[in-house]
């Protein structure tokens, strides 16, 4: 968000700007679910729902779960907030006590340590790189594991490396929390539906079903649907903490807009052509822009295998010197430098935890990836 601030305001002083910060789909969200919000305020669901969701969405929840990801659960068991990140918050609002620990994989979606230590919490940051294609392995997670530990957080398909685990990698990490009973796993599985090539979205619960007392799974309509500005999100998981969720919602935003519940039914049962349309549209997308990377002096890029980000490394362009003088010592410098150079805005890895890298996002058009790649090969190769 503070990316997107910066932008605005370049383009506010007259610069032209291609932003790769975006995380949200560039295409509107589906006609038949605009039309189902809209309906809903026409006739009249405008007041307050109940704390944890609508029964109709929290019931479109449980048959979407079932029906996607072969889990079972009771509408009792899934809580509905204002986005995803809502659920996440109050999760931990909800279960840390102060000092306790969560391990966060790195490269790590930014809020995650921010909303742990808010709760009193310490982030426990395991470093994964590209080695491991950006992906905790279960020696890494075993050996951060203490009696403090409280919760794993994993996000698959990943922002911002796209990396998406296998059932094996998966299996072997349940295979760990098995043996540590006192550790609870937290998965985020917003990006389900953007993954590529030989790539299936796996959720721990379809590999270790015995976790299911002690995992809460995280999702929503933000990015499938293209639904960001809806904030609906939902959480599903064991009653105790979803009753403890529900309760923190009910003293602090009381409800999600009924509107916006509305408008989620209609997704997540209406028709899919629209998650398959944009899937298809991202891999191009993807598959495009790596290339270009990929062809510019000093940056290396992995394809990635989920979600609509890639997340080259800069590493070759460090102690390189800008056309005005300053040598170029981290990521956070290239970041400015293309921002400032070529007007292209791009977040540094750093504040995703792993330094040396960009998050590039292809969540805009064809048109626009082909712009800014061709303005930081010119920029890069200004470089000395």
């Amino acid at each position: 968000m503070a990316a997107k601030a910066r932008v605005d305001a370049l383009r506010a002083e007259g610069r032209n700007i291609v932003d790769f910060t975006i995380g949200e789909p560039d295409f509107a969200t589906p006609p038949h679910i605009v039309a189902a919000g809209v309906a809903a305020l026409n006739g009249g669901q405008t007041r307050y729902t109940a704390a944890t969701g609508t029964p109709a969405l929290r019931r479109a929840i449980a048959a979407k779960l079932e029906r996607e990801n072969s889990l079972s659960y009771a509408i009792e068991q899934i809580v509905v907030g204002i986005g995803a990140k809502h659920i996440i918050y109050n999760a931990f609002a909800a279960t840390l006590n102060e000092g306790d620990e969560v391990i966060i994989p790195t490269p790590f979606w930014v809020s995650y340590p921010d909303m742990v230590a808010i709760n009193g919490g310490k982030p426990v940051i395991v470093g994964c790189d590209e080695s491991s294609g950006f992906k905790l392995t279960a020696a890494a997670l075993e050996k951060s594991i203490t009696p403090r530990t409280r919760w794993l957080v994993l996000n698959t398909p990943n922002n911002p490396s796209g990396a998406v685990y296998s059932a094996g990698e998966l299996k072997a990490l349940c295979e760990v929390l098995m043996r540590h009973p006192h550790v609870w796993v937290m998965t985020d599985e917003i990006y389900e539906h953007f993954v590529y090539g030989g790539a299936r979205h796996v959720s721990p619960l379809q590999v270790e079903p015995a976790l299911a007392q002690r995992t809460l799974v995280i999702n929503g309509v933000s990015k499938a649907y293209a639904m960001t500005g809806w904030r609906i999100g939902y959480g599903a998981g064991p009653l105790p903490l979803m009753k403890a969720i529900a309760l923190l919602i009910t003293q602090s935003t009381t409800c999600a807009s009924g509107a916006s519940q509305a408008a989620a039914v209609e997704a997540l049962s209406g028709a899919q052509q629209c998650v398959a349309e944009g899937a298809a549209l991202f891999a191009q997308r993807g598959e495009r822009i790596v290339a270009l990377v990929n062809a510019i002096d000093g940056i290396r890029c992995l394809a990635p295998d989920g979600a609509f980000y890639i997340f080259p490394s800069v590493q070759g362009l460090l102690g390189r010197t800008t056309p005005q003088g300053k040598t170029l010592d981290n990521d956070v410098d290239v970041m400015m430098y293309l921002l400032e150079q070529a007007g292209v805005a791009t977040i540094d890895g750093t504040s995703y935890g792993q330094p040396g890298y960009l998050r590039i996002s292809f969540a805009t058009s064809m048109e626009q990836i082909e712009q800014g790649c061709a303005r930081i090969a010119e920029a890069v190769a200004a470089l000395k």
